[in-house]
Order: C-alpha cells, then structure tokens, then sequence
C-alpha cells in the first residue's frame, strides 16, 4: 500500500502560480506513473499532467504551457508548478501513482488538494 499526501493548494489571484507536492509512503517511488487530476464542482475527474517510470510527461491541452510536473525518487515526490492560473483551473487537484503489472502494482490516490483562483 502506497500512501500519498498532497499539499500546496490555496488562493491564487488569476495570473498568479501554485505548486503543488506529493509525497509518496513508500519506496520505489520510481516504479510508478505519477499523475496530477483534477476534479471542479459537477464535472468528472480529469488528468492534468503525468510523468510515467521513465519520465516521459504528458499534460491535457487546457494547461499546456502554463503547468510542469516534475517527480523527485530520492525525496518520494511528484511536483506541479502550475503558472498563469485561471478561474477554470479551481478544483481538487489528486495525486495518483499507478503501476499496472509487475511487483508494487496497485493504483493509489491522495487525498487531495483545493486549488481556488479568483478573478
């Protein structure tokens, strides 16, 4: 069992960056994708940005350009520095690792971070 904690979310003013942290409970970090989602009020949970084992990064198009994740294995943490806010990027952001075959697979989640931007 993997145990992830967010931190970082707040206010922001439009314009205005957070970054976000994941720190993970157990070792090898580095055997899981980490994955950044987002959850807004009525709508589905979405990615935002992934960074897989080998770390290849991928970001949905509403924040491409504007957020960078970024993982650290020797401190246990995935990152999200995430730039030029806007109001339709508030929601509960979520860290998820992820390996889906092999040893250490499993699919776990954090509790989630509030990310409020005002305009």
């Amino acid at each position: 069992q993997v145990q992830l904690v967010e931190s970082g979310g707040g206010l922001v003013q439009a314009g205005g960056s957070l970054r976000l942290s994941c720190v993970g409970s157990r070792a090898p970090f580095s055997v899981y994708n980490m994955g950044w989602y987002r959850q807004a009020p009525g709508k589905q949970r979405e990615l935002v940005a992934l960074v897989t084992s080998g770390d290849m990064t991928n970001y949905a198009d509403s924040v491409k350009g504007r957020f960078t994740i970024s993982r650290d294995n020797a401190k246990n943490t995935a990152s999200l520095q995430m730039n030029s806010l806007k109001p339709e990027d508030t929601a509960v952001y979520y860290c998820n690792a992820k390996k889906t075959f092999g040893p250490y697979q499993g699919d776990y989640w954090g509790q989630g971070t509030q990310v409020t931007v005002s305009s």
